[in-house]
């Protein structure tokens, strides 16, 4: 039967590989886990277990996984800091995927997150007929990781308000949530812990306060090393994306993926790879997760409108989508870019180059 779902859990998606290496554990399995540290590390950074291959699901320090994960071994909280497409949310997607086998105890942090979404709310129609109970009350992600002793994860902290953030150092000092309303304090089970992420071009709309920031144990994500850690990275997860996707066309080849890297890479570091030339740089942050989106639309224009194979035009409409989000700002430094830089690299470039001259006429 075919899969409707647009989008499957990472634990559906890797159930396999992740049932491959609890049947494999030989290592200590902390409370509330579904393996052990080494486990998680190896789901994570790839290997192999008897027959079955592990594939990574995080290219980049291995080290900063370990440190990830042993934070999660203890009462200690983990947040994860990055620019915009480090692989914040994906890693402590499948972190919480590993360990709990759950990985959809998810708060989205946004300006309208409520510190009811982090604690518990009412059903208010409930509320009013029967006064307050349990079965009235509508429990958070977070207060359900507690009851079962598992991991909430909250995405993008940053952008929620300085109060609602704050509902969270109760939480993770004191290990229970008070419900006044019914006079009951729940205690966190073991294994309960909270993965948060922040995005480091978000400094400055929602400052953690120290206090809260206590209670994480931080792991800055970097960005990719080189280009050739770019380009693993991207070829990965846009086979993946691609695989769960009608896009009818085929995956990009290496030269593909190399250029949209470079010029990626290029723009958001204001220098060309061989540091000879300094570039201006756009508005937009140009990630490595906004690379693998270009990909994949260009191939949803290939596979929609061409013959299935990603061509010059197919990438010069992305790549315009992508550099130019400020119009009168960002169309001045990508002309420059075009004509200072790509013109000159030669035939290899000559198709992608008149490709988007023709987009800017």
């Amino acid at each position: 039967m075919k899969q409707e779902v647009l989008r499957l859990p990472a634990e559906q998606l890797f159930q396999k590989e992740i049932d491959a290496l609890i049947a494999a554990e030989k290592d200590p399995v902390p409370a509330g886990w579904k393996m052990s540290p080494r486990s998680v590390r190896t789901y994570i950074c790839g290997g192999k277990v008897g027959k079955t291959v592990i594939t990574p699901k995080y290219i980049g320090h291995e080290r900063l996984v370990e440190i990830a994960i042993a934070t999660l071994v203890t009462d200690r909280a983990l947040l994860l800091i990055g620019e915009p497409g480090t692989a914040k949310s994906w890693l402590s997607e499948h972190l919480t995927a590993a360990i709990n086998g759950d990985s959809t105890k998810v708060i989205q942090g946004t300006a309208g997150t409520t510190e009811e979404q982090i604690r518990y709310s009412w059903n208010y129609a409930m509320l009013i007929a029967k006064g307050p109970s349990l079965d009235a009350m509508l429990k958070s992600p977070v207060f359900h990781a507690m009851e079962t002793g598992s991991i909430a994860r909250v995405e993008e902290i940053s952008r929620c308000a300085s109060e609602v953030q704050d509902a969270l150092i109760s939480i993770l000092s004191e290990k229970r949530i008070s419900v006044p309303e019914l006079g009951l304090e729940v205690p966190a089970q073991k294994g309960f812990s909270i993965i948060a992420t922040a995005n480091t071009r978000d400094k400055g709309v929602n400052d953690m306060s120290a206090a809260l920031k206590r209670r994480f144990n931080i792991v800055v994500l970097p960005s990719p090393a080189n280009l050739h850690a770019e380009m693993e990275i991207v070829r990965t997860r846009v086979e993946q994306l691609s695989g769960n996707l009608d896009l009818n066309a085929k995956l990009p080849d290496e030269d593909v993926v190399e250029k949209v890297c470079t010029i990626f890479r290029e723009l958001r570091n204001g220098e060309t790879l061989d540091r000879s030339q300094k570039v201006k740089g756009p508005s937009g942050v140009l990630s490595t997760a906004e690379a693998i989106s270009l990909l994949c639309n260009s191939m949803a224009l290939a596979g929609s409108f061409g013959k299935g194979d990603i061509t010059d035009e197919d990438l010069a409409a992305g790549l315009q989508g992508a550099v130019v989000k400020e119009e009168e700002k960002d169309i001045v430094i990508w002309k420059e870019y075009l004509d200072n830089v790509m013109k000159k690299r030669g035939s290899r470039w000559t198709g992608l180059y008149k490709a988007c001259k023709e987009l800017n006429r």
